[in-house]
């Protein structure tokens, strides 16, 4: 493989320096590097981070190739400065067995574009009933860490309770989905002001909260690592800092958009705004990017959802939940984040990969840019500001609650294991 020199780029934002990548990996750090035949990269102003790593993503395949492939989510995701994604396990047929996980990986590998992690379903069949083979995904050539229901809630005490004494053994996760389904059964927003104007069936803090509280006490029960995902509102935040507080293995993401975006663009009746948990309100964004930049929040997720153009083109009622977000998700932190000072650049790497590497326990990713780590790499144009058209997404589906806004930063190479997968903001 060729030798690759970025110069001049602020690795994790610090003072400009030169990397040199030689194969896969970072061989050296410094300034005025030269090697001999290497290509140049330019990278005066922009920003060096390690790959990012998302917890947290819907490739729909197999099953449901209309909407996402694992081929097109991965260019997606390389295009958004993301070198390994986390699989989540609600496909057709879902992914509650080690054939299945292994189908994936494999289709991972093959893409070429970044790393995919399987995560396993908790139940058979997202059923709620029954354990799916937890232990066999993870002793399958995919090595399962990660496992998750995500879609449903394991609203059942007693299989949550199983589920992280059996994924223990190896220090594995459940990621928790927490949403009591009896208290959000017609649920269509966020409970509040807004659905009540707008005669909407709301979805309750309390539905998520309750969850969360009986998890974490029953992590710390059984002395096992619970992650919940998509962490939105206020209450939630103070939950898990109390949890940590007491020392439990407990840990927690926030979406880009739940950083964002708030229960009143609702009024609008426009289903790119209809996603599981809801947008809430002013007020649990505003706690929510404390959280995340105190460190309540442990990590950055995109809950990547793609849904093909009929299933959002149609009234709210019938329109299904989620967007997509791999290829925005590193604008809108900036925006959130960076831009309003709770961040810094090493912080965004913190919660952005750091973090969900090591929540994951992914091996080669979330590691420092320094000589002698594998060069999974993201450079980043914090200075670039456009507005988001969907038309250029490299995603098979269109539903982003972004189209037409500005935002700031552009990701313009992206590089897994010494290898461009981005080049000038483009797939390589």
């Amino acid at each position: 493989m060729s030798k690759i020199i970025i110069r001049g780029a602020r690795i994790l934002g610090g003072e400009p320096q030169d990397v040199l990548i030689d194969g896969e990996t970072v061989t050296e750090v410094g300034t005025g590097l030269d090697a001999a035949g290497a290509t140049v990269i330019e990278a005066e102003g922009q920003i060096l981070l390690p790959g990012l790593v998302d917890l947290h993503t819907h490739l729909r395949e197999p099953g449901r190739e209309d909407s996402e492939t694992v081929l097109t989510g991965t260019r997606a995701a390389a295009v958004g400065g993301f070198t390994a994604v986390h699989a989540m396990a609600n496909t057709f047929p879902v992914a509650d067995t080690a054939g299945v996980v292994e189908q994936v990986w494999r289709l991972g590998k093959e893409s070429g574009y970044c790393d995919v992690q399987p995560v396993g379903a908790v139940t058979v069949g997202l059923e709620g009933k029954k354990l799916a083979e937890l232990g066999a995904m993870h002793d399958s050539a995919a090595g399962v860490k990660v496992f998750s229901d995500d879609g449903k809630c394991v609203d059942d005490a007693v299989i949550m309770r199983r589920a992280l004494e059996y994924v223990k053994a190896f220090d594995g996760v459940v990621a928790q989905h927490a949403q009591e389904p009896r208290l959000t059964e017609g649920a269509q927003m966020n409970e509040g002001i807004v659905s009540a104007e707008l005669g909407l069936g709301g979805w309750p803090a309390v539905a998520e909260e309750s969850i969360i509280a009986r998890d974490v006490l029953l992590a710390a029960h059984v002395g096992s690592r619970v992650h919940i995902c998509h962490l939105s509102t206020a209450g939630s935040v103070e939950i898990v800092r109390w949890a940590k507080s007491k020392g439990w293995n407990v840990t927690a993401e926030v979406t880009p958009h739940h950083l964002l975006l708030t229960d009143e663009l609702v009024r609008t009746y426009n289903p790119v705004y209809k996603v599981n948990p809801p947008l809430r309100t002013e007020a649990d964004v505003m706690a929510l990017r404390e959280a995340l930049a105190d460190g309540t929040i442990d990590c950055v997720a995109t809950d990547h959802a793609p849904h093909p153009h009929e299933d959002k083109d149609c009234e709210w009622a019938a329109a299904a939940m989620g967007m997509v977000g791999l290829e925005t998700a590193l604008s809108v932190v900036q925006q959130t984040m960076v831009d309003t000072g709770l961040l810094d650049w090493a912080g965004v790497a913190d919660r952005m990969s750091f973090r969900p590497a090591a929540i994951g326990r992914l091996v080669g990713h979330g590691r420092p840019v320094s000589a002698g780590e594998p060069a999974n790499l993201t450079l980043v144009d914090p200075a670039y500001r456009g507005a988001v058209d969907p038309a250029g997404f490299a995603s098979r589906s269109r539903n982003t609650p972004y189209e037409g806004r500005e935002l700031p930063g552009r990701v313009t190479h992206t590089f897994l294991r010494g290898r461009a997968t981005v080049v000038d903001g483009k797939l390589a």
